[in-house]
């Protein structure tokens, strides 16, 4: 049995989300980040890079 193995995305939250509307919250919360510098890794998939570009200016991506 062979899996695909599936590319993925590091992103790091780099600025709090406090002062942001609410949807950015939830956005940031959507994709696990709850702690400035905390980072996750996660599956590179059109959804997740939909919801990196709503709040772009607060992450970073690897």
């Amino acid at each position: 049995m062979t899996e695909k193995k599936k590319k993925t995305i590091k992103v790091t939250l780099t600025k709090s989300g406090i002062g942001y509307n609410e949807r950015q919250k939830k956005t940031l919360l959507g994709l696990g980040l709850r702690k400035v510098g905390r980072s996750k890794v996660l599956v590179d998939s059109a959804p997740v890079r939909g919801m990196i570009n709503k709040v772009s200016h607060l992450v970073s991506v690897e």
